[in-house]
């Protein structure tokens, strides 16, 4: 295979990822697509509001659950990202002019879903002199205008680690500001070639310092050990990371990262329980888990623990 379906060239890492075929999933990966009323709808309004949605863009595996649960992630400043992940089904290419009425429309769907709690998350805009700050912060700052009672999750590239560039981010207050490493340092440059390990966690810390509630993610299935797994978990925490997600990898296309191994559901419960000891303040863990399930009750449990720690705090004063 030398073509991509789009009649482009293959880079050469597609051309050798599509030498595997296709894995066979297991039956714990099985979805069952139910599209009810509610799921519909929402789709229905995403397509007229012309947004973008994770969910849809990279064929997350939960999207009728969540969007009959009026839960949903939007995707910001397009459909094309200027760095390539191997694991990622977002199109890599030269992004279009940015729109800066998108904050706005992001903000009036919120609204319109009457959502308790947005996640918000986008492409990487390396063309962009700000990296595209302006407009993560502004679509904040927007929501929070037009829905002052309702959450918002921001997961964001690395801006580089850029102190400005991160501060215009930081400073529109997300409830929680979210930064994927993804995987283990090992494979990182194989993976992430556009990011560097050390880099997301100096993103993470900076957040943290700045009082935010942080969040990261980890992928499975790419080619890490258990114990590198284990390792990457305690760098996110002493990063200053309070909640993770950690997910099963599923390829998108042969044209993506082979899938290494399928992690099974007991694993992932071991998993879930080592972060916590580890002294997370909220974890997910499981095969069909992606960093914006459920993110609300994450965000929830990151709070009743530092509002606990303040308390303690103050009493021990």
């Amino acid at each position: 295979m030398t073509i991509a379906p789009e009649g482009r060239k293959l880079l050469r890492v597609e051309a050798r990822n599509s030498e595997t075929p296709i894995e066979k999933k297991p039956p714990w990966i099985k979805i069952k697509a139910h599209m009810g009323p509610e799921y519909t709808e929402l789709h229905s309004l995403v397509k007229s509001e012309g947004l973008h949605t994770v969910c849809q863009e990279a064929g997350c595996p939960n999207i009728y659950e969540c969007w009959e649960d009026r839960e949903a992630t939007f995707l910001i400043g397009g459909d094309q990202c200027t760095r390539r992940c191997d694991f990622c089904q977002i199109a890599t290419g030269k992004p279009t002019a940015l729109d800066r009425m998108e904050p706005t429309k992001v903000a009036t769907s919120v609204k319109k879903m009457e959502l308790r709690y947005a996640t918000v998350t986008g492409v990487a805009r390396d063309d962009l002199e700000d990296g595209g700050a302006w407009l993560y912060a502004e679509t904040v700052r927007k929501i929070h205008e037009l829905n002052p009672d309702t959450g918002v999750e921001l997961l964001i590239p690395d801006f580089n680690a850029d102190p400005d560039q991160l501060a215009e981010v930081f400073g529109s207050r997300p409830e929680v500001l979210a930064h994927n490493v993804e995987t283990v340092p090992r494979i990182f440059k194989r993976i992430r070639p556009g990011f560097r390990y050390e880099r997301s966690l100096d993103v993470i810390t900076q957040a943290r310092a700045d009082d935010l509630v942080t969040k990261s993610n980890l992928i499975l299935g790419m080619g890490e050990t258990r114990e590198e797994i284990s390792q990457a978990m305690r760098d996110l925490h002493e990063a200053g990371c309070d909640l993770l997600t950690i997910t099963q990898y599923l390829r998108p296309s042969k044209l993506h990262h082979p899938i290494d191994r399928w992690v099974k559901p007991e694993e992932f419960v071991e998993l879930g329980q080592e972060a916590e000891e580890i002294g997370f303040a909220g974890v997910m863990s499981g095969p069909l888990v992606r960093s914006s399930y459920r993110a609300g009750r994450l965000y929830k449990q990151a709070r009743e623990k530092r509002d606990a720690e303040l308390t303690a705090a103050q009493n021990k004063a």
